[in-house]
């Protein structure tokens, strides 16, 4: 897993008169501790979400800290509550970008000669280290069931995908689901349901 870059504040706060400096800067340090608060609390998740759906750990991490820092420069004057829909819609945005503008580049690829980097061919030193815990059997049954949902929600439509793991992973409710993929809530409902149909009959009853 990545590590994610800090975030400081990228924004500004309104300037306030002489009389109420101190008020605002008190208000203006509580909300960036909670908006860094809960962008803490949302990348892991996030990050897993859009590389469900890129594929790509580099474009990933890049979505995601694209969305957290829009998230930062426009909305972080709106209430709290309001981050996490927004946060996912904004989210889903760049991922759509990102994905359509792969499709381009590989257009444009298609039409030019193959030529391999060996230097992308090489053994990845990190991926090959060998872990300093020995491999108990549970957690090679989880590994195992881990790896069989990954590749049962790859297969996934995306948008079966996607109401997948914010309803399950990130925990939204319907409405703000909905908000998140800009979609009716019913379209989530019936998303939600034929995802979940599809996973129980390859991997048998999950936990939801």
């Amino acid at each position: 897993m990545p590590e994610f870059a800090t975030l400081a504040p990228p924004y500004s706060m309104p300037a306030a008169s002489d009389g109420d400096v101190d008020r605002s800067d008190s208000s203006s340090n509580a909300r960036c501790a909670a908006l860094s608060q809960f962008l803490a609390g949302v990348e892991v998740r996030a990050f897993k979400i859009a590389q469900a759906a890129l594929r790509h750990e580099d474009d990933a991490l890049d979505a995601v800290q694209d969305a957290m820092l829009q998230l930062a420069r426009a909305y972080a004057q709106r209430p709290a509550e309001e981050w996490k829909p927004l946060f996912y819609r904004i989210l889903e945005n760049r991922i759509r970008d990102m994905q359509r503008r792969r499709t381009v580049r590989n257009r444009v690829m298609s039409w030019l000669p193959f030529r391999s980097d060996p230097e992308e061919d090489g053994p990845d030193p990190i991926a090959e280290a060998a872990s300093e815990e020995p491999p108990p059997m549970r957690l090679l049954e989880i590994d195992e069931a881990m790896a069989a949902l990954q590749k049962a929600l790859g297969a996934l439509p995306r948008r079966q995908q996607q109401a997948f793991l914010l309803r399950t992973l990130e925990g939204l409710d319907v409405a703000q689901t909905a908000a998140a993929m800009g979609c009716s809530q019913g379209s989530v409902k019936t998303h939600y349901f034929r995802a979940l149909q599809t996973l129980r009959a390859q991997l048998g009853e999950l936990d939801t």
